[in-house]
C-alpha cells in the first residue's frame, strides 16, 4: 500500500472516531495494522475481554513472530488462567491450559509444568512466585505495565503507536477544498450552490443544461479566478477557502513522520521473527520522492513535540523531521541535461596490469580508487595461491568511513586492511571465511559495531567483527552458493539481503532466526542488489545462464518487482554489473559500453562506449557524488569517466599533486611495495605496475592522461619537489582581481558572525550571529550552476520559510552578544542543535521551527558535537569546564567529564579510535574514551616562551581525515597532534607582536589549512608540514570597511579550494582561487623530503609571515 493510501486510512480512522463509529474504528485499526490504539487495548484488558484483546493483537502480531510477541501473549493467557483458578473454575482453567498455554511448552517445558501444577493447589498463591498476587483488578494493572513495555519494545509496533497529529475533521476539510476547487471550474458558478452528492464531480450546470467539464478530465486548465464559496455541509462549518497552489516539488508528498525508538526490555536482545518482510521493511521513513524541497511551514505536525524525543541512529533523523533536499541537490524537478551531468568524458586511463574484478572509490576522498591484485596479499597466502593459479579477487570495498577496506578472494580468504593515508596500509585481520570461494563482502554496523559480512560457495552468509575477525553470526538457508550480500537498515531495523545462484533472494536479521523472505530474482543465477543513495529505493541486476540480463526496482513491502528497465543486449556476453548514483540514475556495463537509465523511466537514457576498448560486460563503479565513474577495459586497464564536476575535481587535485613536477628527474628507483598514494601513483610507470602488480590505492587524478605513456619518475613526498634549483616565492593575493570573492546577500542587521558551517550537501551555508539568529544561504541549480553547489561565482538566496519565522536561540537576561554561541548540524542537514548562552534549541531546518529546548543554564553550553555512531548521544561542552554526555532519546545526562579548569572551547570525535578530544580556554587538550568516558591522556598546548594567552583565548580541535591526527588552533599557533600518544608532531607559531589567529580549519580533503587572523589576513597552509603557501590580504575581499576581521572560517565539504568567512560586521564572504589557477598558491620546497626543523629568520611582516613548522 502506498504512503498516500496509508494516510487515507488514518483520515478515515479520524472520521469514524469523530462520528462515533467506535467498533468500526477498532476493526479498521486491526485490519489495516497501521495504528495500535493503546488506550483501547488498556480498556479491554482492564475489562477482562480476553478474546477481544487477542483478536485485536492478531492484527499486528502473532504468537511466534518474535520473543516480545510471545511474551505478550503468554502474559495475557497466564492472567486469564490465574483468574480462572482464582474463581475455582477448574474446568475453565484446564481449557485455557490446553488450548492457550500449551503452545508455549515447546519453548519452555519446565515453565509449562510449573503452571500445570497450580491446578493441584487449593490457592495458587501458595506458589512462592505468586505469593504477592493481589486481586484481579490490581493484577491486571500490574500486567498492563509489563505489556506496554513489551509492546513499545517490540519492533513490529514501532511505527504504529503514535497517531498522526491531524487537525480536526481533516478528511472533511479536504473534501471541502476539493468542492471549492471544482466550483472554481464551473463556467456559470452560482453564489449558493446546492451540494447533494459527492459521488460525482460538482457542477453548477449551464443555462442550457450542459455540465462543466470535470477537472479530472481537463488537465490543461490553468489558474482560474475564485468563485463564490459553498454553504456549510451539514453541521461542520463553512468550507475552507481554496488553498494556494501547492509547489510542484511538494506534489504527492505525504510521507509519514518517523516514530520513537523504544528501549529494549529485560536486558535481552530483540528477536525479530517476522514471517514476512512487511514488518521490517515497509513504510520507509524518508520520502519516496527525492525531489522534495522544504515542506510548508504549515505542517505543524512535523515540529510539535511534548518532550525531547529520540534522534534515530540511522538515518540520523530526529523524530518528526524529514530529510532536506536543498534546491539543486539531487532534485528531479530541476533542469537537467543528461549528457552533461552524467560522467561520460574519458578523463584518465590507468593500466592495472591485470583485469580488475572489483574496484571501489573512497567514501570521503572521492578521487581515491581502490583496486587490488593478488600480489598484494600476505606472503603465506601467496605461497598457497601458487598451487591454484585460478584464484582471483572477487570483491574489494571500503568501510563507510574509509578507514578500513576488505578484500574477498575466490579461495576462502577475506583480508581486512586499515588505511592511514598516503601509502600507509596495514593488514589487520585475515579470516578463513568459507569453504570454497568468498563471493562477496560488505560492511555494516549492527548494534553500533562495525562488522564485515561475507557470503560464499558453502551456501552461507557470515558476519564478522571487523576489528578482531571474530565470527558473530552465521546464516544458513540458501540451497545454492550465495552470490552477493546487500546490508541495509530502515527504521532502526538492520537486515541483510542475499542472493544465490539458484535465483533466490532472502533477507536476514541479526538474530540467527532464519531468513524472513524468499523472493525470486528475475533471470535467476548471478544477481546483485543495491539501494539508492538515500536508502529509499531497492534495485537488483542479474544475468541468467542464457545471457538474459535484468535491472528491476523492487516494492519492498510486497516483495514484488515494481518496474523492469529495458535496453540490454538480447544475449549479454558475461555477467552484467550495475551501480546507482545521485538517487536518480542507474548504470550497467553491457554490450561493450556503459548504459544509463533514469530510475523513474524504464527506457534507456543513453549509452557511452568510453572511446572504445571496453569488454563485453565491463565492471563499473561510481564515486560517492556521481561525478566520476571507473570502468574496466579489455586491455587490463581502467578508464575514469567524468562529468563537468568530476573534471574540475581532477584538475584541482592534479594541480595539488603536480606542483613542481617540471623539475623532477627522469632517473629514479622504482616505487616501494606499498599501495600507491596520490604522489606515488603519479610516479609509478606502467612497467613498475606491471612488474610488481602492486595493490593500487591511488588518486586517479595523479595520473595525467594514459598511465602507460608516463616515464619513470622519482617518487615525491606529498606535493613537494626535491629539486632545490627552482626558486619558490610565497603567493600573495592583494587585489580582488586575483581571486574570486563573493559577499553573501543580507536583508537583516546582525552584529557579528559567531559560528559558520557549510551544509553537508555543499549547496548552502548556515551562520549563527552573535544576536542568536541563524542565517541560511542556499544556491540554486540552474544553467550557470549545473551542480547547485556553493560557489563564489553566483550569489545565493538568503532563505526563509514562507512563514517568515527565524531560527532564534533562547537567550538569558544578559546580552546574547556577550555569550558563547555554538551549534552542530545533522549529517543529513535536516536539523540544527544550537545555543547562545541560554537553553539548547533543536531547530527543524525545513520549517525553522523550534522542535524543543533543553538544558537551561547555568551552566551554559559552549560547544556541541554529535557522536559519530549514535546521533542520540551529544557531547556538550559547558562554561563551567565540564563536558556532559547527553542522551537525547531518554533526556538524560549519561556522564559528566571533568578535567578542564576553564570553559570548553572545542570537541571532536574520532570514530576510528573511539575517542573524544576536548579543548578548553585553559589551553589544555584531553582525550576521553567514548566507550566508558574515562580520561586517557591530557596535555597543555605548547605556548611560545614568554607568551601569555588572552583571557578570551579559545583552543579549537578538528580531526584530520585519517581520524588519528588532529588540528589544534590557538591564537598563538597551529599544531598537528597524534592522538594515541597525544604528541605534537607539527607546529606553526605566530610571530610575537603579530595579529593573533582568530580561527582555522582543514580543507575538506585535509590537504590544506585555512587560517584567519584578527588583522583580516587569511593564510593558506599545506597541512602535511604546516608551511605557508598563500597569503590573502584584506584588500582582496574587503572593499570598504577595513576595520573588520574574520571571526570564523568554514571549508566547503567537497571543494577543497573553497572556504567561507564570517566577519565581525555580520557579513559572510565566500572565496575561491581564480579558475585559471585552480588552487591557492604553490607549496614551498621541503628539504630532504621532510620539513626542516631548523628555525629560519622570518621576514618582518604581519600575520602570516612565513616560518618553518616547528617540531
Amino acid at each position: 500500500m502506498s504512503s498516500l493510501s496509508r494516510e487515507l486510512v488514518f483520515l478515515i480512522l479520524q472520521f469514524l472516531d469523530e462520528e462515533k463509529f467506535k467498533e468500526t474504528v477498532h476493526k479498521l485499526e486491526q485490519e489495516s495494522s497501521f495504528y495500535f490504539n493503546m488506550k483501547y487495548f488498556e480498556e479491554e484488558v482492564h475489562n477482562g475481554n480476553w478474546d477481544e484483546v487477542e483478536k485485536y493483537l492478531s492484527g499486528f502480531t502473532k504468537v511466534d513472530d518474535n520473543r516480545y510477541s510471545m511474551k505478550i501473549f503468554f502474559e495475557i493467557r497466564k492472567q486469564k488462567y490465574l483468574e480462572a483458578l482464582d474463581k475455582h473454575d477448574r474446568s475453565k482453567a484446564v481449557e485455557i491450559l490446553v488450548k492457550d498455554l500449551k503452545v508455549f511448552a515447546s519453548f519452555n517445558e519446565d515453565l509449562f509444568k510449573e503452571i500445570t501444577q497450580l491446578l493441584t493447589l487449593e490457592n495458587f498463591r501458595e506458589n512462592e512466585q505468586l505469593s504477592k498476587y493481589g486481586d484481579t483488578k490490581s493484577a491486571r494493572t500490574i500486567m498492563l505495565v509489563e505489556l506496554k513495555k513489551l509492546i513499545e519494545a517490540n519492533p513490529l509496533f514501532r511505527d504504529k503507536l503514535q497517531f498522526p497529529n491531524l487537525k480536526n475533521s481533516r478528511l472533511r476539510t479536504l473534501i471541502n477544498q476539493s468542492l471549492n476547487w471544482q466550483h472554481q471550474l464551473c463556467k456559470n458558478p452560482r453564489p449558493n450552490p446546492d451540494i447533494k452528492t459527492l459521488f460525482v464531480d460538482h457542477s453548477c450546470g449551464q443555462p442550457n443544461g450542459a455540465r462543466a467539464p470535470s477537472p479530472a478530465n481537463n488537465p490543461l486548465l490553468g489558474a482560474l479566478p475564485k468563485a463564490g464559496g459553498f454553504p456549510p455541509l451539514g453541521a461542520h462549518g463553512p468550507f475552507q477557502p481554496a488553498p494556494a497552489p501547492v509547489p510542484t516539488q511538494l506534489a504527492g508528498w505525504m510521507s509519514n513522520p518517523p516514530s520513537v525508538s523504544h528501549p529494549t526490555i529485560s536486558g535481552s536482545a530483540i528477536g525479530l521473527g517476522s514471517p514476512s518482510m512487511s514488518a521490517a521493511l515497509k513504510h520507509p521513513r524518508t520520502p519516496t520522492n527525492p525531489s522534495l524541497d522544504y515542506p510548508s511551514a504549515d505542517s505543524d505536525h512535523m515540529s510539535k513535540r511534548t518532550r525531547i524525543m529520540g534522534i534515530t541512529d540511522e538515518p540520523n533523523l530526529p523524530v518528526n523531521v524529514l530529510p532536506v533536499s536543498f534546491p539543486g541537490h539531487s532534485s528531479h524537478n530541476q533542469a537537467f541535461n543528461a549528457p552533461d551531468d552524467l560522467p561520460k568524458t574519458v578523463a584518465r586511463t590507468l593500466n592495472q596490469g591485470s583485469s580488475p574484478m572489483s574496484m571501489d572509490f573512497h567514501p570521503i576522498q572521492q578521487t581515491l580508487l581502490l583496486v587490488w591484485n593478488l600480489s598484494a596479499c600476505s606472503m603465506s597466502l601467496q605461497a598457497a595461491l601458487v598451487k591454484d593459479p585460478g584464484v582471483s579477487v572477487n570483491r574489494v570495498i571500503w568501510s563507510p568511513d574509509g578507514s578500513l577496506f576488505g578484500v574477498a578472494y575466490s579461495r576462502h580468504i577475506v583480508q581486512i586492511y586499515s588505511y592511514h593515508g598516503s601509502d600507509d596500509l596495514r593488514q589487520n585481520v585475515e579470516i578463513d571465511a568459507h569453504v570454497g570461494g568468498v563471493n562477496d563482502l560488505a560492511f555494516s554496523h549492527p548494534n553500533k559495531q562495525l562488522c564485515v559480512i561475507t557470503c560464499g560457495d558453502d551456501k552461507t552468509i557470515k558476519v564478522w567483527d571487523a576489528t578482531t575477525g571474530a565470527k558473530k553470526y552465521t546464516f544458513e538457508g540458501h540451497e545454492a552458493a550465495v552470490y552477493s550480500v546487500c546490508p541495509h537498515y530502515k527504521e532502526n531495523i538492520q537486515f541483510i539481503f542475499s542472493t544465490a545462484l539458484d535465483g533466490k533472494i532472502k533477507a536476514w536479521l541479526y538474530d540467527n532466526m532464519g531468513s524472513r523472505v524468499d523472493y525470486e530474482a528475475p533471470g535467476r543465477w548471478c544477481t546483485t542488489m543495491a539501494y539508492s543513495a538515500d536508502g529509499t529505493r531497492l534495485f537488483s541486476c542479474g544475468t541468467s545462464k542464457d545471457g538474459e540480463s535484468h535491472i528491476v526496482e523492487w516494492n519492498e513491502s510486497e516483495g514484488a518487482v515494481k518496474r523492469t528497465y529495458i535496453g540490454f543486449r538480447k544475449r549479454s556476453l558475461g555477467v552484467v554489473q550495475f551501480d546507482t548514483t545521485k538517487n536518480r540514475f542507474l548504470a550497467a556495463g553491457d554490450d561493450f559500453s556503459i548504459k544509463y537509465w533514469d530510475m523513474d523511466n524504464v527506457q534507456l537514457l543513453t549509452s557511452v562506449d568510453a572511446d572504445g576498448g571496453l569488454p563485453a560486460s565491463p565492471r563499473i563503479r561510481f564515486n560517492k557524488d556521481g561525478s566520476l565513474l571507473a570502468v574496466s577495459t579489455s586491455d587490463n586497464g581502467i578508464k575514469i569517466l567524468a562529468n563537468s564536476d568530476g573534471l574540475r575535481i581532477l584538475r584541482t587535485f592534479e594541480n595539488l599533486s603536480f606542483d613542481g613536477s617540471a623539475s623532477r628527474t627522469p632517473e629514479a628507483p622504482k616505487p616501494t611495495m606499498n599501495a600507491l598514494s596520490a604522489a606515488a601513483a603519479a610516479a609509478a610507470s606502467n612497467a613498475a605496475l606491471a612488474e610488481r602488480a602492486a595493490p593500487v590505492v591511488g588518486s586517479i587524478s595523479a595520473v595525467n592522461g594514459d598511465a602507460r605513456s608516463l616515464p619513470d619518475v622519482k617518487p615525491r613526498i606529498g606535493e613537494e619537489s626535491n629539486d632545490k634549483s627552482k626558486i619558490w616565492k610565497l603567493t600573495e593575493i592583494n587585489e580582488a582581481s586575483q581571486c574570486r570573492s563573493l559577499k553573501l546577500p543580507e536583508n537583516m542587521r546582525v552584529t557579528k558572525i559567531s559560528r559558520l558551517i557549510y551544509t553537508n550537501s555543499g549547496n548552502a551555508i548556515l551562520a549563527l550571529a552573535s544576536n542568536a539568529i541563524h542565517l541560511l544561504w542556499k544556491w540554486q541549480r540552474n544553467e550557470r550552476n549545473s551542480s547547485g553547489k556553493a560557489t563564489a561565482g553566483i550569489s545565493p538566496q538568503l532563505w526563509q520559510p514562507s512563514s517568515g519565522i527565524l531560527m532564534t536561540n533562547d537567550v538569558t537576561e544578559t546580552k546574547p552578544e556577550e555569550s558563547v554561541a555554538c551549534f552542530a548540524l545533522s549529517k543529513n542537514d535536516s536539523y540544527v542543535m544550537s545555543a547562545s548562552g541560554g537553553k539548547i534549541s533543536l531547530f527543524n531546518m525545513m520549517t525553522f521551527k523550534t522542535m524543543t529546548t533543553f538544558m537551561p543554564p547555568p551552566p551554559a553550553a559552549t560547544f556541541l558535537a554529535f557522536h559519530p555512531q549514535d546521533n542520540n548521544i551529544i557531547a556538550i561542552g559547558m562554561d563551567d569546564s565540564t563536558i556532559q554526555i547527553y542522551n537525547v532519546r531518554v533526556d538524560e545526562v549519561k556522564s559528566k567529564l571533568k578535567g578542564h579548569s576553564k570553559r570548553i572551547t572545542g570537541l571532536a570525535f574520532s570514530h576510528v579510535l573511539n575517542v573524544l578530544v576536548s579543548s578548553g580556554a585553559d589551553a589544555q587538550i584531553c582525550v576521553w574514551s567514548s566507550d566508558g568516558w574515562e580520561k586517557q591522556k591530557s596535555r597543555y598546548v605548547q605556548l611560545p616562551p614568554g607568551r601569555t594567552p588572552s583571557p578570551q583565548s579559545d583552543t579549537r580541535v578538528q580531526f584530520h581525515h585519517d581520524q588519528i591526527h588532529f588540528l589544534v588552533v590557538h591564537e598563538t599557533q597551529l599544531a598537528i597532534y597524534e592522538t594515541t600518544k597525544l604528541e605534537c608532531v607539527k607546529q606553526w607559531v605566530q610571530r610575537e607582536n603579530s595579529a593573533p589567529i582568530s580561527h582555522a580549519t582543514f580543507s575538506c580533503d585535509s590537504q590544506l589549512i585555512y587560517a584567519s587572523f584578527f588583522d583580516a589576513t587569511i593564510c593558506v597552509f599545506t597541512a602535511s608540514h604546516l608551511r605557508l603557501r598563500c597569503k590573502i590580504n584584506p584588500y582582496a575581499y574587503l572593499t570598504s570597511n577595513l576595520h573588520v576581521h574574520p571571526m570564523v572560517i568554514a571549508a566547503h565539504p567537497q571543494e577543497p579550494n573553497q572556504f567561507a568567512l564570517g566577519l565581525s560586521d555580520g557579513t559572510v564572504h565566500v572565496l575561491e582561487p581564480l579558475e585559471s589557477d585552480g588552487k591557492w598558491g604553490v607549496p614551498p620546497p621541503v628539504e630532504n623530503g621532510s620539513t626542516s626543523t631548523t628555525p629560519a629568520t622570518p621576514p618582518a611582516a604581519g600575520s602570516g609571515s612565513e616560518q618553518p613548522a616547528q617540531r
